[in-house]
Parts: structure tokens; C-alpha cells; sequence
């Protein structure tokens, strides 16, 4: 194992406090009452695991792929089975966002959750280490109890604190994301039997046949696709999204739908490069498929919060299509995709929650004309509209480039297609901005005069919704002026994740192809013929 990993060297151990934390505050909160007290507990719980995690950004080794700040216990000697944590270049951002982003969902709902605060702040914090569990496992056991265990809370964010089509929308959230796991699972069982180890730096490394590699990629897709979700496993996200209270819709849009992405990166390239080659083709396609998908009903919809989540749809398909193009640019941009659609997104559903609050309503027809009121709320809207639609000095545009980059380099058509979801997203951000800041219809008027009390009348951000908004927009900016530092810290561990496929393809191209032999032999120019 050593030579895959270094030792947690702080004295500290950082990983297994993050996991901790929060369960522990889940505990303490059973035992607390009053909401005030619950909110700042939980906000405080948050916070503290936000700042654990400092050091997994100031102590982190750039010039190593190896996982860093692991820790090694034993768990099932008889099954070979260990608990085994750490980080890498991949993992170690998306850590961070899950830390940074959780006290933010606690926010959010500050006044919006009215009802079991206590149960809501007690899932929240479970949710938390669940998630932050999938992106440190280094043992595939581990990573599908963290994987399976963080959709119970989501279903019951959603199915307690969602929308009149709450029931609904939380069924089909887990019964599409509980069936992509039953193939994940097949999948670590069927390389456990073949391998006798459940240890991921050595499942990557292992040389299997194509044909195996060929149905565990399926299987592993099938599971990473759901969850991301590429078309056409997409429908369940905007019932989700829609009937999800502000913190569900944040912490999907944030973090539950970059698992997807990677697992893709952590284990069907790196453990099935050649049937990841022989599958590009179809993943492009299906990945261009969700960008334009995903654009078009989005330029379609009438309800803000259904707009974000069929836009998630096509921003996701640049994720995919930046990791299927197997570069060095394609990955990094659609890492740093999923990092800017986590800030950019989950300030939007913040957004939509804050005007819903005063509005009761979604609909862009009933939230128009906002500038004359809430010029706070419309710089920010105005700031994260832009970044969604990839403009020049935000986020977004640093890893829409990257991805687009790296398709024009290696396949100029798919490059040239999927530019159509950049102009879609320009056309449906620039709507809803139109529609909700300059709009001379009156339809925000009717909610005063209905109510006939000052609750509904529309004000600005308060001193809460600032902070957020604010914070936020820190990371656009400088993650859209300054990529660098961000960029150094993944480099290493993608160039050797590119490395991984390009020899693992090539072993077994040489040793255990047979009768595919051929096929793999020329798989870069059928790719090519296709686009």
C-alpha cells in the first residue's frame, strides 16, 4: 500500500474529524431545543468542520499523485477489508466545496424551514459526512456505505421539508438512485472476486480483461450516470430540484451531483481504460446530448427553480464531455466544472429561495421588475447569471473553455456541437435576468394586495443573505480571474489519471485483447470517423 499513499503526517487526524464532527453534533442536537438554538448549533457544526478542513488546502503536497492525509485502521482482516481514508488531487477539492458549501445550506434555511428544526439540522449534519465519506473512501466497501448512505437524508430533506409534490419527487430521487447503486455494487463485488482486494489504488493498477472491464465499466456507468445525471437518466433531477426546500436544492445542484463525476474519474477510467476507450463514442455522444437537452427545455420553462435544473442538466454534460475526452485539458476543465457549478448553481437556488420567501411564488411572470426594488438581490442575480452562462471573467468561463479546448483539440466536431449549449445557456440566463430585472409588467404587485399584510411586500437582502451571496461571489471572481492555484493542486494526480488509461489501455491491447485486439488497436480513428 505504500507506495500508493503518505501517511497522515499533520498528528492530527484531520479526515476522520471531518467524518466525525458533524455526527457527533447530529447527537448533540437530539438533546438541544428551541430552533434558535438548533440553527446556530447547526451553523456552528458547520463552520467548525468548514475550518477542520483548512488544512487540507494550505498542507496539501502539489508535486505527488499519491493520496495524502491518510489513515490506515483495520476493520474485517478475514475479508481483507481495512478503513482506509485519504485525499488526492481529484478528491481534495471536492472536499473542500462539501465543507465550505454545508454552513451556507444552514443559512439558507435560517427562516425558510418552519417545521422539525431539529430533525432538519440532525439530517443536514448526517448528510454532511456522508457525503464528504465518498469523496475520502479509498476502499470500495466504504465508498458504497458513504455512497448508499447519504440518500436517506436527501429523501427525507426532500419528503419532509419539500413541495406539494414531495412524495413523489422523493420516490423517484431514490428508487433512480438506489437501482444506479445495486450495479455500482455488483461491480466492486465482481473485481473483489477477481482481485481478493476491495483497496481502490489497487483495483486501479490490477490488468483485467477486456471483456470484465467491459461490464464493470456498464455497471459502474450506469450507477455514475443516474447520479450525475446524464440523458436519459436525467428526469429525476427537476422534480428533485423543484419540490426540494432551498438546503435540498443546494446540496443537490453543490455536491450530490458531482459524485457522479467522480466516480467516473475514480473508477471507470482508471480501472477499465480499455472498454472507457471502446465506450468513448457513445459517453460524447450522450454527453452532447444532455448539453443541447438540457439547454432547450430550460429555455422553455416558466418557473425559475425548474429552469436551474434543467440548466444543471447541461452544464453536467460539459462534465462528462470534458472527462470522456481523456486529455489534460478536457479533465481539468471538467473538474473545475464541477467546482464552478457548485458556487454558481448553489447561489442561484439560494436565489430562488430568497424571492420565494417573499413572493410565494416561482413562476418568472410573478418575480419581474425587481431592480425598482431589490437592487442588492439583482447585482447578485446579475453576477450569477453571467458566471452560468460562461461570461469572460467568471468562473464558469475558465472551465467551459478548458473542456471546449480540449474538444476542439481532439474532436472538432464535438467541439463545434457542443458550443450550441453555450449559446443556449446565454439564451435562457439572459431571459430569466430580462424577464426578473427590467420586465415593465407589475406581476410581483399582486402578492401585498392578496395577503393584505406587509409580510409579502418585497425588500432586499438582509444582513444573512448578503453574507452568502457575498461569499460566493468571491470564489466567482477569483476563480475566474485566477484559476492557478486551483489548476497546480489537480495537476499532478490527472496527469498520472491519464497516464493510468494510456498504459492500462495499452497492456491490454497487448496482453489481453485477443479478438478485440483489432477493434482497440483503432479505436482513436473510429472516434474520429463518428465525429
Amino acid at each position: 500500500m505504500e507506495k500508493y499513499l503518505i501517511l497522515n503526517t499533520l498528528n492530527f487526524p484531520i479526515l476522520s474529524m471531518l467524518l466525525i464532527v458533524p455526527v457527533v453534533g447530529a447527537i448533540v442536537a437530539m438533546f438541544l431545543r428551541g430552533d434558535t438554538l438548533l440553527k446556530f448549533w447547526g451553523l456552528a457544526v458547520t463552520l467548525a468542520t468548514a475550518v477542520i478542513s483548512l488544512p487540507l488546502w494550505t498542507c496539501f503536497d502539489q508535486t505527488t499523485a499519491k493520496y495524502q492525509f491518510v489513515e490506515l485502521r483495520h476493520w474485517f482482516p478475514a475479508l481483507n477489508l481495512e478503513y482506509v481514508i485519504g485525499v488526492d488531487g481529484i478528491s481534495v477539492l471536492l472536499v473542500l466545496l462539501t465543507t465550505f458549501v454545508m454552513p451556507l445550506c444552514v443559512l439558507c434555511s435560517w427562516t425558510y424551514i418552519k417545521i422539525r428544526m431539529k430533525e432538519f439540522i440532525i439530517v443536514t449534519l448526517l448528510m454532511e459526512t456522508a457525503m464528504l465519506g465518498v469523496f475520502m473512501s479509498m476502499n470500495t466497501v466504504l465508498f458504497y456505505i458513504f455512497w448508499e448512505g447519504m440518500l436517506v437524508p436527501m429523501y427525507l430533506i426532500i419528503a419532509i421539508w419539500g413541495g406539494a409534490r414531495k412524495d413523489y419527487a422523493s420516490i423517484k430521487f431514490f428508487l433512480y438512485t438506489f437501482a444506479g447503486s445495486i450495479f455500482l455494487l455488483v461491480a466492486i463485488i465482481a473485481m473483489y472476486i477477481k482481485t481478493g482486494t476491495f483497496f481502490i489504488p489497487e483495483l486501479m493498477d490490477h490488468s483485467f480483461t477486456f471483456a470484465f472491464q467491459l461490464w464493470v465499466f456498464l455497471a459502474c456507468a450506469i450507477g455514475f450516470a443516474i447520479k450525475m445525471p446524464m440523458f436519459p437518466f436525467h428526469t429525476w433531477l427537476p422534480a428533485a430540484h423543484v419540490e426540494a426546500p432551498v438546503a435540498g436544492s443546494v446540496i443537490l445542484a453543490s455536491i450530490l451531483l458531482k459524485m457522479g463525476g467522480y466516480g467516473f474519474l475514480r473508477f471507470c477510467l482508471p480501472m477499465a481504460p480499455a472498454a472507457t476507450l471502446y465506450c468513448v463514442p457513445y459517453l460524447l455522444v450522450m454527453s452532447l446530448i444532455s448539453i443541447i437537452v438540457g439547454g432547450y427545455l430550460a429555455l422553455g420553462q416558466s418557473d425559475i427553480k425548474k429552469l436551474i435544473a434543467y440548466s444543471s442538466v447541461g452544464h453536467m454534460g460539459f462534465v462528462t464531455l470534458g472527462i470522456f475526452l481523456l486529455n489534460d485539458a478536457g479533465i481539468k476543465g471538467a473538474m473545475l466544472q464541477m467546482l464552478n457549478h457548485g458556487v454558481t448553481t448553489g447561489a442561484l437556488f439560494i436565489l430562488i429561495g430568497i424571492i420565494y420567501e417573499r413572493t410565494h411564488s416561482r413562476e418568472i411572470s410573478d418575480n419581474n421588475k425587481l431592480g425598482m426594488f431589490m437592487p442588492i438581490y439583482v447585482t447578485f442575480l446579475g453576477i450569477f447569471s453571467l458566471s452560468s452562462l460562461a461570461f469572460p471573467g467568471t468562473n464558469s468561463f475558465v472551465g467551459e473553455f478548458l473542456v471546449l479546448f480540449g474538444a476542439f483539440d481532439k474532436y472538432p466536431l464535438v467541439g463545434a456541437v457542443s458550443i450550441l449549449g453555450a449559446v443556449l445557456a446565454a439564451a435562457y440566463m439572459l431571459r430569466l435576468l430580462q424577464k426578473m430585472v427590467w420586465d415593465d409588467s407589475d406581476g410581483h404587485a399582486h402578492h401585498g394586495d392578496d395577503h393584505g399584510d406587509d409580510e409579502h411586500h418585497l425588500f432586499d437582502c438582509n444582513f444573512r443573505e448578503f453574507i452568502q451571496l457575498a461569499f460566493l461571489t468571491v470564489f466567482v471572481f477569483w476563480i475566474g480571474l485566477h484559476p492557478t492555484p486551483l489548476l497546480d493542486m489537480m495537476d499532478t494526480s490527472v496527469a498520472h489519471l491519464i497516464h493510468q488509461v494510456d498504459a492500462g489501455s495499452a497492456v491490454q491491447e497487448a496482453v489481453h485483447h485477443g479478438e478485440h485486439h483489432a477493434l482497440l488497436n483503432n479505436a482513436g480513428a473510429w472516434v474520429k470517423n463518428l465525429f
